[in-house]
């Protein structure tokens, strides 16, 4: 295992900053996801820390050794990218023993390690086929038995599921934090899509534009998100974001108009500094109830019109058009009697909100005190 650090690290191609000023350090032991869209910088970022690529500033630690300027031989780090880079002449055993080879390692043991790798994978009855034998999860288990017959100190994977279907890549992303567990080796692990980083990862790291915006455990970015695109990004469907009008702040209350009501909230988290007016308010699909279920708590009131209806089998997805044009995506019990164009009533409770810096996009509210996880989120990185 190994502990990686990022120190004020940039990246540039040309006069493109990829990577703006990362500071990020990956614990020992730990799955660490890092996500945001495509050309946010996750994946120069990974490279980096493989030694694909080489910081224009900043340092990179791998066990507290200045690792910059190593080439990746020297890393002890094995990765697995989107593509499977299987040798297609080979059979799955002589893909697997193909890096011990190369590398000079003793050959004694070579058949007994290649055998282990494949029973913890699944794949021991493969080993005779070659890849175009194999479907495609069978092929990405063999991509992952060549990075781990290394037994590395450190894993990257570069988006190692993004070619399967959507049934495989929930039996594989299980799988891998299986693994994870079992080997307890330290992974970073690079994605964009942000149902695989809440459900994979220890913490979470949230990108945009080369800069580091967020990290923290997955329930900390949900609950807690730091700024308006951590609030859009993470969840799905995605947060509900309106415009609203801090009237008044007091030491214990917020008075908010917003929906085409007044809201009086009384503060349950600590505000930061900030003056009344224009304001982001958020409000996530699965806080807004139907108002003949909703509970107690939920007193404020919203009407409109059922614009879209989305069965699920589980739930079912409701976009109500407010009479002022504010659409709204509430997540509701699959047996709620809804139909496209009715006129519905949602139930919430403001306490429930989140308010945006309409100048700045970050948060103004500090959840950290009544979140159940209430580990101190590092500093993000700033340009």
């Amino acid at each position: 295992m190994a502990k990686v650090q990022l120190e004020s690290v940039w990246k540039f191609f040309g006069a493109t900053a990829a990577v703006r000023d990362l500071s990020l350090e990956a614990h020992d032991g730990e799955f660490l996801v890092l996500v945001g869209p495509s050309g946010c910088g996750k994946t120069t970022s990974l490279r980096m820390i493989g030694g694909l690529e080489t910081p224009s500033y900043g340092r990179i630690l791998i066990e507290d050794k200045d690792a910059t300027l190593w080439p990746p031989g020297k890393r002890d780090v094995a990765m697995v990218f989107q593509s499977y880079a299987l040798y297609p002449h080979m059979s799955v055993y002589r893909n697997l023993a193909f890096g011990p080879k190369v590398r000079h390692e003793p050959k004694a043991d070579l058949r007994k390690r290649v055998e282990d790798v494949a029973e913890i994978l699944g794949i021991e009855n493969l080993l005779n086929r070659r890849p175009n034998q194999l479907s495609g999860g069978q092929r990405q288990r063999v991509a992952l038995g060549r990075a781990l017959i290394r037994q590395p100190k450190l894993f990257l994977l570069d988006e190692p599921l993004s070619n399967l279907d959507a049934a495989l890549r929930v039996q594989m992303r299980t799988e891998l934090v299986r693994l994870h567990n079992r080997l307890e080796v330290t992974t970073v692990y690079v994605t964009h899509d942000q149902v695989e980083a809440l459900t994979m990862g220890h913490r979470v790291a949230v990108f945009n534009q080369g800069v580091l915006l967020q990290i923290g455990p997955p329930e900390r970015l949900y609950d807690a998100p730091s700024n308006v695109f951590v609030a859009s990004f993470i969840g799905s469907p995605k947060m509900n974001l309106f415009d609203g009008n801090l009237a008044s702040v007091e030491r214990a209350r917020l008075v908010l108009e917003s929906l085409g009501s007044t809201f009086t909230i009384e503060a349950t988290h600590k505000l930061q500094d900030s003056d009344p007016g224009a304001m982001t308010v958020g409000i996530r699909p699965h806080d807004l109830h139907w108002k003949q279920e909703a509970p107690r708590r939920c007193t404020h009131v919203i009407s409109g019109i059922a614009d879209a209806v989305e069965h699920t089998g589980t739930e079912i997805f409701v976009e109500l058009v407010t009479p002022a044009g504010v659409r709204l995506m509430s997540r509701l019990h699959r047996s709620v009697p809804i139909a496209v164009g009715e006129q519905i009533e949602l139930a919430l409770d403001a306490r429930d909100f989140h308010l945006f810096s309409a100048q700045t996009g970050e948060s103004i509210l500090d959840r950290s005190a009544t979140q159940s996880s209430s580990t101190a989120l590092p500093q993000a990185a700033t340009s």
